[in-house]
């Protein structure tokens, strides 16, 4: 038998083509999907597509029924998923999370040379979104998702783009009113510089007028619309009894427009207009940005993000595929190898191999007999299997965990201090603005309106808003560029406050499908590996996989007579020679030890050869995390719903004074982080998975970690790329100094109100200074807030 080291790589996506070779012409494909999707990109002169980036193609080894679609052609569904039509054109969004490079956007956007029927198609890479524009007569929706799916990219269609439950997106009026808003206070100032520059002797009465009235006019609009921003806020806060920092702020602006409104009609000066627009834009602008930087990502998903759009339902007569909402208890589902059970049911038929990683995190196959219940979230291993329906989708035991409390209450965790800070600063004010009135009421009665307007208008508690919009908008900005995603400001704060940190294990600090994997007790040569490959090729086990990828290069052999026993091993013939792979009753070992870890006993022709040590692979950093943490004294603990296999390990890295709990169920998880809270900690949670997201929203500070920030995010606070892990230190540090850089710009704009307050207490604040303090405050904070946060952020390496 001769090794032989395969190091052709597929034409289409890049990949070795170790299973098998396709010659077609005159390229290779590592499987007949990659042939097609270059035949088809071939027969429409699009083969440019090759040349923009080197193997620029998704692998299409794995097989999709073409079937898959066809509830794209309920009306209920469709109506759900198009964004307009009008029975001629139809506009369509589709998820595409295999978009990577620059030669999918070209491809993509080539679409109608491919299929008259398409218009146009336009990409948006940050999003990995698609939007196309196709002839409703000439093409079907199940057709164009299909198209798509054969060039390599099936759109991703889930459970929850067919409910009324929608991600919330970016408010288009608030860019509306931003640009208004600009518009008025550019001008505005225009028309304002003639008066302050001619101390209010303008020799042309006609000009003046017309400067006032435009001034009016722009002040007006800006007033009534642009600021409706804070006005609608205000109004709220109010209802629910609740002073928030945009009431004082409306009443500023209120008092800044009346008393504008007042000089200019009565002709006894020109108001305050470009100072009211100024401020106007100035807080529209912080308030953009902060919703700019997160709009692309989605924190509020739950189980219909996952599930599958459609399932396969055995009828009397054939097979139907049916929306996932419309499966009854009675159903016969069938469901495919590596498809998602959607709800609780009875296997009917078949052997069932159900992961069910997704929902308790620990990665291994459970066999389930006929008669024997299998939950919603498993997904199944192997052959198609039969199951009837006993729960809607709705009443699953899974989903039940979104019925809980913690799930309901939509409102965010904590309000900003800034809020509290808002409420003193207006009693101040007010209080000061009380003792001028009383002063002047005994000594000059005709300077009480002005003084008391003049304080009002200069000492706005709008640099309280201005200071923390725009320090945490740069802090936003920051962190999402080191790839931490936070979901709003206000949890910037919740960030600085935390104490105690807790980890789950599965896919937070390890790797997701990456183990570490040795051979012990012999050194297998070079055929003994390529047997040993080619059997642990024919299994989908974790294990089965983590053998086969520890081998790049070697080419699998035929496997005769393949046998796989769930929960004990493989077992097959290649080249003559039997080889089994699994545990050591299975193989035949008379001598049981104990592992730390994962062990996979190996036999050839009957002889015990070694053992697989496995073991997972924690995420490159997170010793030192670890120690950084525990250094600046938080309270570290770990719960996971993996077995405690590795306990051991863990104490190396954890020490043995921080709590570790195994085998923890996701109510265990949530209930465990109330406790926490109810001994008055600032609990910080990590985890990755869907059984997470009821301990991650109960946290004070939930943070989902991804290696595919784009296609996981469950219900949570923030987003981390989990190769970053290792400087979740850091991100804490850096959103405590956020406060101080908005104290610090607090005192700054203190500064500027003591100064305007100098005059106006004295009723002598011209529109002139107002014109100068107002403007010189915000460009101050924006200057000082922007240009600290990005000095320290040169100072933390982000």
């Amino acid at each position: 038998m001769e090794i032989t080291e395969l190091k052709t790589s597929c034409y289409h996506c890049g990949l070795n083509c170790e299973e098998e070779i396709i010659h077609f012409d005159n390229k290779v494909f590592c499987c007949n999907g990659c042939k097609v999707v270059y035949s088809i990109v071939a027969e429409n002169n699009l083969c440019e597509y090759y040349t923009i980036s080197n193997n620029p193609g998704v692998s299409q080894r794995v097989h999709q029924t073409s079937t898959k679609f066809s509830v794209l052609n309920s009306p209920e569904v469709k109506q759900k998923l198009i964004c307009f039509t009008d029975r001629e054109q139809t506009h369509v969004v589709f998820s595409l999370p295999q978009i990577h490079c620059s030669s999918c956007i070209w491809l993509l956007e080539n679409l109608h040379k491919i299929n008259d029927g398409i218009i146009s198609s336009r990409v948006d890479f940050t999003a990995k979104k698609i939007y196309i524009i196709y002839k409703e007569k000439e093409l079907t929706l199940e057709q164009l998702a299909f198209l798509c799916n054969n060039i390599g990219y099936e759109p991703h269609i889930n459970l929850n783009d067919i409910t009324d439950t929608k991600i919330q997106k970016i408010d288009k009026g608030l860019i509306l009113k931003l640009g208004i808003a600009g518009f008025c206070f550019a001008n505005s100032m225009m028309l304002s510089f003639p008066e302050y520059f001619s101390n209010g002797s303008i020799e042309l009465p006609l000009l003046k007028n017309v400067f006032n009235a435009l001034n009016f006019t722009l002040g007006t609009l800006a007033f009534i619309y642009p600021a409706s921003e804070f006005h609608l806020s205000a109004c709220k806060s109010l209802k629910k009894k609740i002073i928030n920092i945009d009431a004082p702020i409306v009443l500023a602006l209120i008092i800044t427009y009346t008393r504008s409104l007042y000089e200019i009609l009565s002709g006894s000066g020109v108001g305050y207009m470009d100072a009211l627009t100024g401020i106007i834009f100035f807080m529209l602008t912080g308030r953009y940005l902060q919703m700019y930087t997160h709009k692309r990502l989605s924190f509020e998903r739950d189980y219909k993000s996952y599930f599958p759009i459609a399932v396969t339902v055995k009828r009397a007569t054939a097979e139907e595929n049916i929306p996932v909402l419309n499966l009854k208890p009675g159903d016969r589902m069938i469901i495919r190898n590596n498809e998602l059970i959607p709800a609780d049911a009875i296997l009917f038929y078949g052997d069932a191999n159900i992961d069910y990683s997704f929902v308790t995190g620990e990665a291994a196959l459970v066999k389930k007999s006929i008669g024997e219940l299998v939950y919603a979230g498993g997904k199944q291993y192997g052959a198609a299997i039969e199951l009837e329906v006993i729960k809607e989708v709705s009443n699953s035991d899974l989903t039940q965990l979104w019925n809980k409390e913690v799930f309901k209450n939509n409102q965010d965790k904590k309000l900003s201090f800034i809020h509290g800070l808002s409420k003193y600063f207006s009693i101040v004010l007010l209080t000061l603005v009380g003792t001028v009135a009383i002063y002047w009421a005994f000594n000059d009665s005709t300077r009480i309106l002005n003084s008391i307007t003049a304080m009002l208008i200069i000492a706005c508690p709008c640099s309280l808003l201005l200071s923390a919009t725009f320090t945490n908008g740069s802090i936003l900005r920051i962190l999402r560029r080191n790839h931490f995603y936070l979901k709003n400001a206000t949890v910037l704060e919740s960030l600085a406050e935390v104490d105690t940190i807790v980890f789950d294990k599965t896919g937070t600090i390890t790797h997701n499908g990456e183990m570490k994997i040795s051979f012990e007790d012999h050194t297998l040569d070079e055929i003994q590996i390529q047997l040993v490959k080619s059997v642990a090729s024919q299994s989908t086990h974790p294990v089965s996989k983590a053998i086969f990828n520890h081998y790049k290069g070697i080419k699998s052999l035929r496997v005769e007579h393949f046998n796989e026993i769930i929960g004990a091993g493989i077992s097959g013939k290649v080249a003559g020679n039997h080889i089994k792979i699994g545990s050591e009753t299975f193989v035949g070992a008379t001598q049981p030890q104990n592992y730390e870890s994962t062990s996979v006993f190996v036999s050839i022709n009957n002889q015990i050869i070694g053992y697989y040590h496995l073991s997972n692979q924690y995420r490159k950093g997170l010793n030192y995390l670890i120690t950084n943490l525990k250094n600046k004294n938080y309270h570290l603990a770990l719960i996971s719903g993996d077995n405690d296999a590795e306990q051991l390990r863990l104490e190396n890295i954890f020490g043995k004074n921080v709590r570790l709990f195994f085998n923890q169920t996701p109510e265990n998880k949530l209930d465990f982080i109330k406790s926490l809270q109810d001994e008055g900690k600032k609990v910080l949670m990590l985890g990755d998975g869907l059984n997470d997201a009821g301990a991650l929203k109960q946290s004070n500070v939930g943070i989902a970690i991804s290696d595919d920030i784009n296609n996981f995010s469950p219900a949570c606070d923030v987003i981390l790329d989990g190769k970053y892990l290792v400087k979740l230190g850091d991100y804490i540090r850096f959103a405590k100094i956020g406060k101080n850089i908005i104290w610090g710009s607090f005192i700054i704009s203190l500064i500027y109100n003591l100064v305007g307050l100098f005059f106006a207490v004295q009723g002598l604040l011209a529109p002139v200074i107002a014109a100068i303090l107002m403007p010189s405050m915000s460009i101050s904070i924006i200057l000082f807030t922007t240009g600290f946060s990005f000095l320290f952020a040169k100072i933390f390496r982000l």
